[in-house]
């Protein structure tokens, strides 16, 4: 198969309305060249020889919705590890460790990681919550809901593989306490006891009005806003504000939010953080 031509402005702009219109994402004319050559390379996987050929392919194919999927995978970016913002995850053990345990008694403690890519924030998030809640007199529970928009992404983060070279980012205790050998000698594994208090689905951000998360008592979304527009980024975190118990904590990406604010919610002023506490 013969090298793609350069993709024209009218063609890049159709594939910029379509990737916003279903994800919400925006490519700006500087990722023109990280589009190309996504496309270019799965293209060249199924033998499809031009951009507006796999352009009606992904709208009206036959295996338009497999492929979609496929795509989608491409070119959403992953780029995460364990424990990727301390700060975030200090804020995260502060406030478990402040619930009344008379409340975590009642009712399990619920968080959503948004945008968990292949895991890695959900399951720092379950280390780091789970170091807080050990040692009680009695069992407290907790459980994670993980959200993605990547299906392929979504398998990896199930399965709680990983290289051990970034393993070794985590603190050596927990690596010890949560993690085991896979039986390949180049991955650990993710132990049971994270890996059962973690729900993982596919979620599409744009979805959030109807999805069923409700009375959240830690919400995680960082490294996701950045590639939206900023109107909605607003509609984003409004929309999960409101997903929110009483008392719960919004936890964002420094910088991802600017002079936003919410008539429900409180700024937590907590190190280098963009969180905020639901007060009604």
């Amino acid at each position: 198969m013969r090298r793609l031509p350069e993709m024209d402005e009218a063609q890049f702009s159709q594939w910029q309305t379509l990737l916003e219109h279903r994800t919400g994402i925006t490519l700006n004319a500087g990722r023109k060249s990280f589009l190309e050559t996504n496309l270019g390379i799965r293209m060249r996987e199924i033998g499809c020889s031009s951009y507006q050929a796999y352009y009606e392919k992904i709208v009206s194919g036959p295996d338009a919705i497999r492929e979609w999927a496929t795509l989608v995978d491409r070119l959403t970016v992953q780029e995460t590890r364990f424990f990727r913002d301390a700060d975030a995850f200090r804020l995260v053990a502060d406030y478990v460790l402040t619930r009344p345990r008379e409340q975590l008694r009642k009712r399990a403690l619920e968080a959503w990681s948004v945008g968990c890519s292949t895991g890695e924030e959900a399951y720092s998030l379950a280390m780091m919550i789970n170091e807080q809640l050990t040692g009680s007199d009695r069992k407290l529970f907790y459980g994670i809901t993980a959200t993605d928009i990547s299906l392929p992404t979504l398998a990896k983060a199930r399965k709680g593989e990983y290289p051990a070279r970034r393993v070794l980012q985590v603190d050596p205790q927990l690596r010890e306490k949560y993690f085991q050998p896979s039986g390949n000698e180049q991955t650990l594994a993710v132990a049971p006891v994270l890996r059962e208090r973690i729900c993982f689905a596919r979620l599409n951000v744009l979805d959030l009005s109807t999805a069923p998360m409700n009375d959240m008592d830690l919400i995680f979304c960082q490294n996701m806003l950045i590639y939206f527009r900023r109107w909605r980024k607003r509609q984003i975190v409004n929309r999960l504000a409101e997903r929110l118990a009483p008392g719960g904590i919004l936890v964002l990406g420094p910088g991802e939010v600017t002079d936003w604010q919410h008539p429900d919610l409180e700024r937590i002023h907590f190190a280098d953080t963009l969180a905020f506490r639901r007060c009604r």
